[in-house]
């Protein structure tokens, strides 16, 4: 009997990851996040912030040294203890935690959630995304507010190519075969890599991309109350050419 493999986003998300999303996640992207962030929440410093999924800590750092309290939580150990090292790095006291996104060991805690740069549908179905943003609600403060930033399916039906390549600077050769599958409406990569000594290394993932409507009802249905969408951290308007879709959203203090 064959021992049963592991979700494609318990292995997915490590060194090789950071590797091929190195040239995407630059440090003038990730200071324009963190600023544009702030502006949305219009938070004062001190306030509490839960960066769920957070990676390597690439938002949870900053937002540690402008003065926020900020707790970290992933399922990759290797995300965080590079997320360690960074706030050791930058001088910042940030709470780590190592858990699912499912289960958020905190109760009324928080005066914001977020979840950035599409951290969300990994799961099996909707039914385990609805336990994500239930576990949100728990963990937020009355009066609390959740910004979750993920890929705009309108945008991305209309610029979807089926396979990309990308040369990296040390000589690695990515290759990405994508699909779209209607019925699941969940986006399926296959991601190769190839090294300039001629070694590949392959991964899977999937990832479901929610509709405004979709998104908006799972929210309202979590108990938060939907108070705004953008096309963007930036606020700008949400339009069919939007490659990003943010939604903010708010647990009721009554």
């Amino acid at each position: 009997m064959e021992p049963t493999r592991r979700p494609w986003y318990v292995e997915f998300f490590g060194e090789d990851y950071l590797r091929l999303y190195k040239p995407v996640l630059t440090p003038e992207r990730t200071a324009l996040e963190v600023a544009l962030v702030v502006e949305r929440l219009g938070l004062p410093p001190g306030s509490k912030i839960l960066d769920l999924c957070c990676g390597h800590g690439r938002h949870a750092v900053p937002l540690a040294n402008l003065g926020y309290h900020v707790t970290g939580l992933d399922l990759s150990r290797v995300f965080l203890d590079r997320a360690r090292a960074a706030a050791q790095q930058a001088g910042v006291s940030v709470r780590w935690v190592h858990s699912d996104m499912r289960d958020i060991p905190f109760e009324n805690e928080f005066d914001a959630v977020l979840n950035l740069f599409s951290a969300f549908a990994y799961l099996e179905n909707q039914d385990e995304d609805q336990k994500v943003l239930a576990q949100v609600h728990k963990a937020l403060k009355p009066d609390g507010r959740f910004l979750i930033e993920i890929i705009h399916r309108e945008s991305l039906m209309r610029r979807l190519l089926p396979f990309g390549i990308m040369r990296h600077d040390d000589g690695l050769l990515e290759l990405e075969e994508r699909r779209f599958n209607l019925l699941t409406s969940r986006m399926e990569v296959h991601v190769t890599m190839i090294e300039p000594s001629g070694g590949r290394t392959e991964y899977n993932h999937a990832m479901r991309i929610y509709t405004l409507t979709e998104l908006a009802g799972m929210v309202e249905a979590a108990g938060l109350r939907l108070e705004a969408y953008y096309g963007g951290l930036d606020g700008s308007e949400l339009t069919l050419d939007s490659r990003r879709m943010v939604l903010m959203a708010r647990k009721p203090a009554d």
